[in-house]
């Protein structure tokens, strides 16, 4: 997740025109390789555009791209671009961008015709059929006085139809067929080989305006009424609905995949071959192309080397969070005390004490686990239990048992009448580390992230051309 956020900020979506390649001058060169003005430009736009909360300046703009660069000359210094699963994820990222260059319209057009000569080869002579349906549910395992007691039930609907009722209305009383029934019992158009062939069989022989019998097939009983009966309509009519259904399927990347491997063949070339060129060719054309498929590149460099650097790195270092939490300890003050325990509720009232006597003396990480090996190790839950670092507010019977509110309301547990709390109050702030994991992990990330950044701009050259900046605008 962290991955795709990462890369959907460097390479936020912004339509532009293409600016001419011309008087492009070096805007700043790092590392020994030279920026020109479009890609900072073009980087800092997208990142500053409608919908940006935290929009910088141009100067802000220039210390964060530079620890961007920066970290990406670390991630090729690393050689992380050479690896298998680096190389699969870009060129998956960058062909995404690169298919819908080989599908033109007409190639969108004959597949459009080739679905509808598809669908009606499939329909057929039959044409399509529009029942209305009054559905009376047999369940599978249905006893033989069950079963009498649904056909009895169809019949006697049925005779009352017979009788001159209103079919819709009868339909929205007493249809099983929930999707149906508020419309009347209408089911939408039909080819043959849609739905149960019982059903169907007996549709396709009715007349428009005629009713069946009792049906019975296999998901129980049905008196069909016949609504309407027609041909496929011609392809200009439907032509709409057909290029609607190409979109929300993603035809169009499917077209392309297959134009791709012709190409290919056609060629005797690979089709990765055949995808870098057509990356070659449209990054000389469009510069927003260019760019694109750059941020894939980098942004994915860039979580690589941030992660190995600072997120996993600070996750899984225990002593280093331990040590960050001991050197700002004031940080993590409390401004009211908080109450590290659990609050349960029990089915039996011998078992308050007997979770109170299971974990005393337990480190509190382990209290979960062991309560669960003893009390709910089977298919029966004796207690129920709410685990944490509560302030007043976070729970009702904590509030009412630890800190003494009168109007504290406990949550009420079904069939675990019994409650009780164990645990201790902390006054002035967390006792260790782990009571403020989350604040204390991201806290360390960033203070890693901050010494990195530094290391990197010692170790790397880097200059900007002040001149050309200030035309930024």
């Amino acid at each position: 997740m962290k991955k795709l956020m990462l890369i959907s900020m460097v390479a936020m979506s912004v339509c532009s025109q293409m600016r001419a390649q011309t008087n492009d001058p070096v805007i700043m060169t790092i590392n020994g390789v030279d920026v020109p003005k479009s890609e900072f430009e073009y980087s800092f736009k997208k990142n500053n555009s409608e919908g940006v909360i935290d929009k910088k300046s141009v100067d802000e703009y220039v210390y964060l791209f530079i620890n961007y660069k920066l970290k990406v000359a670390a991630a090729l210094d690393a050689h992380l671009d050479t690896m298998t699963s680096y190389k699969k994820e870009f060129v998956g990222y960058r062909d995404a961008q690169l298919y819908p260059s080989f599908v033109t319209e007409e190639d969108v057009e004959n597949e459009a015709k080739k679905v509808y000569e598809t669908t009606k080869n499939s329909i057929g002579p039959a044409g399509l059929v529009r029942p209305a349906h009054i559905f009376f549910h047999l369940p599978q395992k249905a006893t033989a006085d069950e079963q009498a007691a649904v056909k009895n039930r169809a019949d006697s609907i049925y005779n009352v139809l017979k009788g001159g009722a209103d079919f819709a209305e009868m339909a929205k009383k007493y249809s099983n067929d929930i999707a149906s029934a508020g419309n009347g019992g209408l089911l939408p158009w039909l080819a043959p080989n849609q739905t149960l062939k019982e059903f169907e069989d007996v549709a396709y022989k009715l007349n428009v305006g005629e009713m069946s019998e009792v049906v019975k097939s296999s998901m129980g009983y049905h008196i069909i009424l016949m609504k309407g009966k027609k041909q496929l309509e011609p392809y200009d009519s439907l032509r709409s609905d057909i290029m609607k259904f190409i979109e929300q399927r993603n035809i169009r990347e499917s077209i392309a995949k297959a134009k791709v491997d012709t190409i290919a063949k056609q060629r005797n070339i690979s089709t990765e071959q055949l995808m870098d060129e057509r990356a070659e060719e449209l990054s000389a054309k469009d510069l927003d192309t260019k760019y694109l498929i750059q941020e894939y590149h980098d942004g994915l460099l860039l979580y690589e080397i941030s992660n190995n650097t600072v997120w996993s790195a600070a996750a899984n270092d225990s002593i280093g969070q331990k040590n960050f939490f001991e050197k700002n300890r004031k940080k993590y003050a409390w401004d009211e005390p908080r109450y590290k325990g659990i609050a349960y509720h029990t089915r039996d009232k011998a078992d308050v004490k007997a979770v109170k006597k299971c974990i005393k003396g337990v480190p509190f990480e382990k209290w979960a686990p062991l309560l669960k090996e003893q009390f709910n190790n089977d298919s029966i839950l004796r207690i129920r239990a709410e685990k944490g670092i509560f302030k007043k507010g976070d729970n009702g019977l904590v509030d009412k048992e630890v800190f003494k509110q009168k109007d504290a309301k406990p949550k009420e547990v079904k069939d675990y009448p019994y409650d009780g709390v164990f645990g201790k109050i902390l006054k002035k702030g967390p006792e260790e580390y782990t009571d403020v994991k989350n604040l204390v992990l991201s806290d360390y990330q960033e203070e890693l992230e901050k010494e990195w950044v530094k290391e990197l701009r010692s170790k790397y050259t880097f200059s900007v051309n002040k001149d050309v900046l200030k035309t930024i605008k």
